[in-house]
């Protein structure tokens, strides 16, 4: 498995980690249900984008393809280096399951989002809403 080229880590390169337009979208939205949160908590497992820490509420925005979700963007494999991609997804895959899973186990409720999800964004409300003031 080879690195990627220089043109194609250039081009990763500029993909942003934080303040992306899904995350924000949701935290606008989270904000109008719940204000009062944090983001990207390097003492919370998986560094959430937004995390309630007195409810124990963490909320993970993924992007469809770094995070191998099942919907036709997340589907497509670059054509150059395809084995370095898919090696790298799978391993992004292995790293999300851990993450809920050591949440799951301190207590923590979790919500997934991928970007795809974000277009109906009354939908997404709703979903946000009974995600943030459910007790359960």
């Amino acid at each position: 498995m080879k690195p990627p080229s220089k043109a194609r880590s250039a081009i990763m390169r500029a993909v942003r980690g934080a303040n992306t337009k899904p995350e924000l979208l949701v935290r606008r939205i989270a904000r109008s249900i719940a204000p009062g949160y944090r983001l990207n908590r390097r003492d919370i497992p998986g560094k959430p984008d937004i995390a309630y820490i007195g409810a124990k509420r963490a909320i993970f925005v993924h992007g469809c393809f770094w995070h191998g979700h099942d919907c036709k963007r997340g589907a497509r494999t670059p054509k150059d280096n395809r084995d370095y991609w898919i090696d790298k997804i799978a391993r992004n895959r292995a790293r999300d399951e851990k993450t809920l899973a050591i949440l799951d186990r301190e207590g923590w409720k979790t919500m997934v989002l991928w970007e795809c999800e974000l277009k109906d964004e009354a939908a997404l409300r709703e979903r946000l809403s009974r995600f943030l003031t459910n007790p359960s």
